[in-house]
């Protein structure tokens, strides 16, 4: 039997999508019964040398955003990486989400050889499709979504497990 790659991608990245929304909300909740400042919790960092909150939402998208479409033969869109509010935020993954959804198996499935290479700076790294995409886009997913979590946890947002896991 072999992999769908459209059921290791779509229906996974919504999923994580999903259920990094649902945090977002358990943290906005939070914010507003402790009378917090948001960018107390939207620029917190579990250390120096990590990204913020905001940051870590914003790579989960663009992760996702950009496994399909490359995946697919297509262009991603390009996001300002402006958000400043937990409502902003949410609304970037919703937006992720609604973008993620319009890919059908026929885009994606089939591309387990196709070449994918990706640039970081002078860096070119190469993969093949499911290389690509099991190897590299999901586990980056599900870092950054975790993150979110961690920070949120950290900062006392009464999240656990089962938020993280969403509808699996």
């Amino acid at each position: 039997m072999s992999i769908s790659m459209y059921h290791a991608s779509v229906p996974r990245i919504v999923n994580m999508l999903n259920s990094l929304n649902h945090l977002l909300e358990k943290a906005q909740q939070h914010v507003e019964a402790k009378k917090w400042t948001e960018s107390a919790l939207t620029q917190f960092r579990l250390y120096p040398d990590m990204l913020p909150l905001t940051r870590q939402v914003q790579i989960a998208t663009d992760t996702a955003k950009g496994v399909v479409a490359r995946l697919a033969g297509v262009e991603s869109p390009v996001y300002a990486d402006d958000e400043q509010t937990i409502e902003e935020l949410k609304s970037r993954v919703t937006k992720t989400i609604a973008y993620v959804q319009g890919f059908t198996p026929a885009q994606i499935d089939g591309t387990e050889d196709k070449d994918i290479v990706t640039k970081r700076g002078d860096k070119e790294t190469h993969y093949k499709g499911m290389q690509f995409l099991l190897g590299h886009a999901m586990p980056n997913v599900y870092f950054h979504v975790t993150t979110a979590y961690a920070i949120l946890r950290h900062n006392g947002v009464e999240i656990g497990k089962r938020d993280y896991l969403g509808q699996v």
